[in-house]
């Protein structure tokens, strides 16, 4: 049983599986029988602590929209073992300057294996391809070279920092192409 096929995000190596309400409140009583039920394999690894800790955000967001519109937060599948290997996505729909904020994480044991730069990218093809969104923000930690790689590779900019943070931020293409024909 596949949710949402429709909205799932391919690329060469993961799918990216939208959560919904119900699985992610299972997910966060500790209830990981869903993912067999999805025909997910599990690993030990995950939920790790990062996602448990960001599941009441998803069930937040979700919850404001009822079922999954693309601009929440989708499960890691690696593709050819079906094995679940972090969770990403945005955190919620485009504000009105229509920003979208991005995040991710890869289980420690899938990490330095580009899966991170791999959802990330995906990601952002998928948010720019949807109307309205005009740029796609994210933060992440100054000690967090690893995540500021990612997204510079993505072609993201800093735009501020401060004692714990570094900001970033990319225009749609899209838009910056059509406006300047």
């Amino acid at each position: 049983m596949l949710i949402f096929a429709n909205m799932h995000i391919h690329t060469n190596r993961l799918i990216l599986i939208p959560f919904t309400l119900a699985i992610t409140k299972l997910l966060l009583a500790g209830d990981t029988r869903i993912l067999a039920k999805l025909n997910l394999n599990q690993t030990p690894f995950w939920p790790d602590q990062e996602a448990i800790d960001t599941f009441p955000k998803i069930i937040t967001n979700l919850e404001l929209v009822q079922e999954p519109s693309g601009f929440e937060s989708y499960i890691v599948v690696h593709r050819n073992s079906m094995t679940v290997i972090g969770d990403g996505g945005f955190k919620g729909l485009p504000n009105a300057d229509g920003e979208i904020d991005i995040g991710y994480a890869i289980i420690a044991q899938a990490q330095k294996n580009g899966y991170g730069s791999e959802v990330a990218q995906g990601l952002v093809s998928w948010a720019f391809q949807q109307p309205g969104v005009k740029a796609i923000t994210a933060r992440c930690l100054l000690d967090n070279k690893p995540s500021a790689r990612v997204l510079e590779k993505l072609g993201m900019e800093q735009v501020s920092t401060d004692e714990k943070l570094i900001r970033w931020k990319m225009l749609n293409p899209n838009i910056q192409a059509s406006i300047s024909s």
